[in-house]
């Protein structure tokens, strides 16, 4: 094997350690813009910042920096307007220290009342920015907390060359990152500014966004009963659409809110609620989180110990364990509700966040009891847990509820259930074609679909319904069965995918099918969907795809062209998609007797075959057997740590483009659950399970 070696006791493994010299956590939030950059360099980038300390926010409503390959003041505008940012140019881009421009009114926090002064308060990043950086709750003692307030006021300390505490926004060249990483320190950021405004509001009939006014907390002196665990003044929620569309911050959707005000939260007997205004708090970098009755107060002492992962902030849920069935899935349930909904509007970063939040409370082994712990937690921060307290509070979140009975929303789910249409095709569908049903589709653009999107109509309610496992197992033994009849007893077969995660029910049945004479693995997939055919168990084949055996089942080109980017693997690997349904039924006799043209009752299901050659079948069914985020990190790990691109086909170096052979020039000698531990060793990973792969 070629990889580099494993660890030598199971223990988790970090991603490489920063370079002392650089720091960034002296700036304020920073947003990279995707454009121009693809999605490795985008989670690349974002995953160097981090490392280093800076605060990284997924919404450019919040960030005072802003980095990417822009070049002219020009191209920052129209990059800043295109995410809903309306700007007008700045009179100066000149850095400024904190304690040269006199920014001491600033910097004072709000003023907190006697009550209050003897309650906790938690410093978190300011704003509900998406970071995997983490803001430490303050020690007993260095505040006003309940060993009582301390004697002497203190001013914060700022990093001399911190960006000034004004409300601009600085559009920065990617370069100076470059520059920095590769002289080995931070570099003088001033020369780097293309462009520096001041966020206004967006013109009438622009569509896009106005810069965001996030909410202050203040303190109230007001007291309530002890019972009492409501907010004290409910908060006005906007609707999912607004709240998603507004984090989208497109310049092609019309609504233009304001952020959900988490004020007035308060929890039980003692101390105060907390009133959300509209004030700005980009000159205020970190709001606070009051907990003030003895069901959230205390030290950190008082908390469960934090799992190793979240000891060693290890952001990657493929570092982790992540159960099927975690203690906090209620709450989980309801940010996937929020998550789909940012899907639906188009929101992609707001869907890797959230994608991010749930991964990582999944992975979390106790039920959570106070807000701190999920501040805690690599990649979580403020947002998620005010979030979390309106759901302790309420029972329901309203933004995800609000989905529930917002008609568009409605429609969009409906066209996003059609096999073949994603988020994307469904607004079309919704906005440009102005259709609210399936019946719509039909009638007026049946014509215009593609044969996948046809069959998926077609079979609508059928593909909604699950496939319990024992049908799963059936359908599997019938391909093997096949495949075994058009090669020989070697062939060797695992059903992947949410059935091997140990989900009751899938929602279609993907298998790893493979040989270990790698001649009989080539052109595998066509000999199997023809014998399977001829027996009627096929009945439409709606993609066969050669394109391993054409590249001689070599791993995937590091710079490949014209693969399409469906997921994992998806034509990286000879593959059929077809449509499934058992050709024999109960009284088929009779009713074929009475009736020859009688139809089968069974069910259709969607059924994924994937043919993988022997000597890189471990990469093969790690790449489809686990969680889509555990996925996702599975692939930055490798390129962060090890330098690699990891698919279902291989892994290739990404600096010589060389194949590494993590399971042996010829495959291993063991099963195909040896192959993929080998798979995970030579990544430097403990191996998990795939019933520990279920990061939602």
């Amino acid at each position: 094997m070629t990889s580099s070696p494993a660890p030598s006791s199971p223990t988790l493994r970090g991603s490489s350690p920063p370079v002392e010299e650089l720091d960034f956590s002296h700036f304020p939030p920073i947003f990279v813009l995707p454009a121009h950059l693809s999605t490795d360099d985008l989670h690349d980038t974002e995953d160097q910042l981090q490392d280093h300390g800076a605060v990284v926010t997924y919404d450019i409503n919040e960030a005072k920096i802003v980095i990417g390959k822009v070049g002219t003041k020009k191209r920052a505008q129209f990059e800043l307007r295109s995410r809903g940012l309306w700007t007008e140019e700045a009179g100066s881009v000149a850095l400024k220290s904190s304690e040269s421009e006199g920014a001491e009114p600033q910097m004072k926090k709000p003023r907190i009342s006697t009550s209050m002064k003897e309650s906790k308060a938690i410093p978190t990043p300011t704003g509900d920015s998406s970071t995997e950086s983490e803001t430490e709750p303050q020690e007993s003692g260095t505040s006003g907390t309940a060993n009582g307030p301390s004697k002497k006021r203190t001013r914060p300390c700022t990093p001399p060359r911190q960006i000034g505490l004004t409300n601009n926004v600085k559009v920065v060249k990617l370069q100076w990152l470059e520059d920095s990483f590769a002289q080995k320190k931070v570099l003088d950021i001033q020369r780097y500014i293309v462009y520096e405004g001041n966020p206004v509001k967006s013109p009438p009939g622009s569509g896009g966004s106005s810069r965001r006014q996030m909410p202050v907390p203040v303190a109230s002196t007001t007291r309530y009963p002890k019972s009492q665990r409501n907010l004290a003044d409910k908060p006005h929620f906007p609707t999912i659409l607004e709240r998603a569309r507004g984090d989208a911050g497109r310049a092609s959707q019309v609504a233009h809110y304001s952020p959900v005000a988490h004020g007035a939260r308060r929890f039980g007997n003692s101390g105060a609620s907390l009133q959300s205004t509209q004030k700005n708090t980009h000159q205020n970098p970190a709001r606070l989180l009051e907990m003030t009755t003895s069901e959230y107060d205390g030290s950190d002492s008082d908390m469960p110990q934090p799992p190793e992962w979240v000891r060693k902030k290890l952001r990657y849920s493929c570092q982790r364990s992540t159960p099927a069935n975690p203690p906090n899935e209620s709450f989980i349930e309801i940010l996937k509700q929020i998550r789909f909904a940012r899907l639906l509007v188009g929101d992609e970063i707001g869907v890797r966040a959230y994608s991010t939040f749930i991964a990582a409370v999944a992975a979390y082994p106790y039920a959570i009891n106070n807000p701190r712990e999920i501040l805690r937690l690599p990649g979580c921060d403020v947002k998620l847990a005010n979030l979390w307290i309106e759901w302790k509070n309420f029972g329901h979140v309203k933004e995800a509820e609000a989905s529930e009975n917002d008609e568009e929303m409605k429609g969009l789910k409906i066209f996003y259930d059609i096999w073949g249409v994603g988020a994307t095709t469904a607004r079309a569908f919704y906005k440009d074609k102005g259709w609210r049903d399936t019946d719509d589709v039909i009638e007026y653009g049946w014509k215009d679909l593609n044969r996948v999107q046809q069959i998926g109509l077609k079979y609508y309610d059928e593909f909604k319904l699950g496939i319990p496992r024992a049908e799963v197992e059936s359908i599997a033994a019938k391909v093997r069965e096949h495949a075994v009849k058009v090669r020989d007893e070697g062939i060797e077969l695992m059903v992947v995918g949410g059935y091997r995660r140990g989900k009751a029910e899938s929602g279609d049945v993907d298998m790893i099918v493979s040989h270990r004479d790698i001649e009989k693995t080539a052109g595998l997939v066509s000999e199997i969907v023809a014998s399977l055919e001829t027996e009627g168990w096929i009945t439409h084949t709606l993609t066969l795809s050669l394109t391993s055996t054409e590249r001689g089942q070599s791993t995937l080109p590091f710079k490949s062209v014209g693969v399409a980017s469906h997921g994992v693997g998806f034509d990286t690997l000879d593959k059929a998609l077809v449509v499934w349904q058992d050709p024999v039924w109960p009284n088929m006799e009779v009713d074929l007797a009475k009736d020859p043209q009688a139809r089968n009752p069974n069910v259709h299901r969607r059924v994924d075959i994937i043919i993988s050659p022997w000597r890189t079948v471990g990469c093969a069914i790690t790449g489809w057997s686990g969680g889509t985020t555990f996925q996702r990190d599975l692939r930055r790990f490798a390129r962060a740590t090890k330098g690699w691109k990891f698919d279902s086909s291989g892994v290739r170096d990404r600096s010589t483009g060389e194949v590494v052979n993590l399971e042996g020039p010829d495959g291993v000698s063991g099963d195909m659950i040896a192959a993929e531990r080998a798979v995970f060793e030579g990544m430097g990973l403990v191996y998990r399970p795939p019933t520990e792969r279920c990061t939602g």
